[in-house]
């Protein structure tokens, strides 16, 4: 069995000392590696501190931990400052509380002991478990398991912990899926108590229920979604009025008035805070029985709703808002595929100067609805909203889970037609709620790194693209749309998009309104998918509160449920990322040898990585695999240079590779760089 390096955890310290010597400690989250050193990643730190693995006195992938620098390290010319490479080193003093995340491996037995044998990349040690409690979980050799560590202390030949799950066997698609949401904590089961709780919900609409609501079922409603979508959780009214303006209504399935606050329904909603959507099932924030039945705005049924109506002119200008609940009946469920094929008629017909005849009302409403919302989405972007235009690839598997196509997801008008009636549903109620200067729950996101921006300027320049100096709010956004404009269908594009990516914020939720960076809005919410975000339930709640008149929130409770919404947000990201790396590594191991060009997406001082096309699966290239030459990594620059030959690659350099290997229980691809052109 693996075993630990290190010496035992030290009780919490003030300060560090090394002889006389005081060094700065930092608290943050410990990220390990397969060699067993870790990177402690600081909040609001730009630079990791490594941590040998002699150094690490039992912390492990996950774990809170107190860390002390002891050496600044500086780049090969002894150079030191933020301009030039360089790595913080330093030692664990604290393991300030372990990771209650599990770790998946394989369970193992010798006679009375037993193992969970580690296969991951992040955790390099196995761990002992017992025996006898496994087997009260149904555990057997050769399984998949989940396992918390308990401890490690010096006398441990290994880390102690107990199973909290069996998985299955090994490679099933279940199994596998499973255990990318255990690693990630993220359940994939609802609780009996659960279900029963959603089931007592279900029951027909009584006339009590909709006594003060606003009706719209006589107005023309339809959805639009995905065509394999089954909760339908915003529809959209149309109808035109005497003015000459049209009415248009964004309903929202009114999850809070089913849910009630402190439930069981509810408590299991904000621990889950979002629905996962892994590459082969979703796993959702409720119950089948609220999400795809009660809740879901199925077409041709009565349904109660939250509401944002506008009054608005043909060029796209709101002139009056009413916000509140509604019952509505849904006309028709479109999915994507169909609403565009109305707008393309309409647009061929526009095209060569023909007034399009729709079929039906359905069909004018889809035409008129497209035109207002091609105009508030170039008015967004003229205020300053930025455009990450980067493929969506999706993975296309049977029904094992086997992965048959990676393509590429493309959005149109009838994607853009929602997208841009929400973000005004969103942003309406943001603002309304910002101007009564209540306590709300926002959806943020603060302006970029200035300086990560200079060094986006930096590195286009040397493609011959110009950006202003000013690299400041608004200033910066009006630059940026402007470079990913002007580099569009180029090799650069990719590059240029990935640095400005890692210049951005994250968005996030908070009681704090500072805007939306990316989206050039002063005020934003996220009021439209209740059914799948809790953070829009609390939303409803409060903007329910504040149109009855109610007094304003407790801040410092909401700005807590923000940040753990914003945790249980990143976690579900993680989780689905894996599980798309998974099915791709699953895919290529299919395309063992075979040779592909690429463009270059990442360097590091350990390797190169490369987006193949067409499908964009990364790879990495081991810098120690490249025999032309030894490269090293010139970080400012984004750049690997050869010692002997001066040879350069940049990020968006097109290479030629050959698929080297597949790990899948690693999750890992690894290319072979093909230094002759002719390969």
């Amino acid at each position: 069995m693996k075993k630990r390096r290190g010496s035992k955890i030290q009780p919490a310290k003030r300060k560090h000392r090394a002889g006389r010597k005081i060094f700065p400690q930092f608290v943050g989250v410990a990220q390990m590696g397969r060699d067993g050193f870790i990177f402690v990643r600081v909040e609001g730190e730009d630079e990791d501190i490594f941590v040998p693995g002699s150094r690490t006195r039992g912390a492990l992938n996950g774990d809170t931990v107190r860390v002390a620098v002891t050496k600044e390290s500086t780049d090969s010319r002894g150079r030191k400052g933020a301009e030039h490479a360089q790595r913080r080193e330093g030692q664990i003093v604290e393991i300030v509380e372990r990771t209650k995340k599990p770790f998946v491996g394989i369970f193992h037995t010798v006679g009375a002991q037993a193992w969970v044998l580690m296969q991951s990349r992040n955790m390099p040690y196995d761990i002992e478990v017992d025996a006898e409690d496994a087997a009260k979980l149904g555990a057997a050799r050769g399984m998949k398991v989940a396992v918390v560590v308990d401890k490690w202390d010096r006398g441990d030949n290994a880390p102690i912990g107990h199973l909290v799950d069996v998985l299955g066997m090994p490679g099933e698609n279940d199994t596998e899926m499973h255990a990318i949401l255990s690693e990630f904590g993220l359940p994939y089961r609802f609780e009996s108590e659960v279900e029963k709780a959603a089931q007592k919900l279900v029951r027909p609409i009584s006339p009590k229920d909709i006594h003060d609501r606003k009706d719209f079922r006589q107005t023309l409603t339809f959805t639009i979604d995905p065509a394999d979508a089954k909760d339908f959780d915003d529809a959209i009214s149309f109808k035109p009025l005497e003015n000459g303006n049209f009415e248009v209504g964004v309903h929202i399935a009114d999850v809070s008035f089913y849910v009630q606050e402190g439930s069981p329904v509810d408590a299991e909603a904000r621990e889950r805070g979002t629905s996962v959507y892994l590459v082969d099932r979703t796993v959702p924030m409720l119950p089948e029985a609220l999400c795809n039945s009660l809740c879901s705005l199925r077409p041709g049924e009565d349904k109660l709703c939250f509401s944002a109506v506008f009054e608005m002119t043909a060029d796209a200008k709101v002139r009056k808002t009413w916000m509140g609940r509604t019952v509505i009946r849904s006309d028709a469920r479109l999915d994507y595929e169909q609403a565009q094929e109305i707008i393309e008629r309409a647009k061929t017909a526009e095209k060569f100067g023909e007034e399009f005849k729709p079929e039906n009302d359905l069909e004018g409403s889809i035409a008129a609805l497209n035109k207002m919302a091609a105009i508030l989405k170039a008015r967004r972007f003229k205020a300053g909203a930025i455009d990450f235009d980067r493929p969506e690839m999706k993975v296309e598997c049977d029904e094992t889970g086997k992965p048959l196509n990676i393509y590429q997801r493309v959005s149109k008008e009838a994607n853009w037609l929602i997208e841009e009636f929400m973000l005004l549903a969103n942003r309406s109620v943001a603002t309304f709620v910002s101007g009564k200067g209540k306590t709300f729950v926002y959806r943020v996101h603060d302006n970029p790194d200035e300086a990560k921006l200079q060094t986006l300027r930096s590195f286009a320049k040397g493609f011959g693209y110009k950006m202003g100096e000013n690299l400041e709010g608004k200033a910066a956004a009006k630059e940026l749309g402007k470079l990913l404009t002007d580099s569009k269908g180029k090799a650069e594009n990719a590059a240029f998009t990935d640095i400005a990516l890692r210049a951005m914020a994250k968005a996030k939720y908070s009681t704090d309104n500072i805007g939306h960076y990316g989206l050039a809005f002063a005020d934003y919410t996220h009021f439209t998918s209740p059914i799948r975000r809790y953070p829009d339930l609390m939303v409803h709640r409060l903007l329910a509160s504040y149109l009855g008149g109610g007094k304003s929130a407790d801040k410092d409770f909401f700005e807590e449920e923000c940040k753990h919404a914003s945790q249980r947000e990143a976690i579900a990201a993680d989780a689905e990322r894996t599980s798309v790396k998974y099915k791709l590594v699953e895919y290529m191991q299919e395309h063992i040898g075979e040779t592909y060009t690429g463009h270059v997406s990442g360097i590091t001082e350990w390797g190169m990585y490369v987006e193949v096309e067409p499908t964009h699966i990364e790879g990495m290239i081991p810098l120690r695999e490249i025999r032309s030459d030894w490269y090293e990594f010139e970080e400012a620059r984004y750049r690997l240079r050869g010692r002997r030959t001066h040879k350069i690659f940049m990020l968006g350099d097109e290479v030629r590779i050959r698929v080297a290997s597949a790990n899948l229980e690693q999750r890992l691809l690894d290319f072979e760089l093909l230094e002759d052109p002719t390969a």
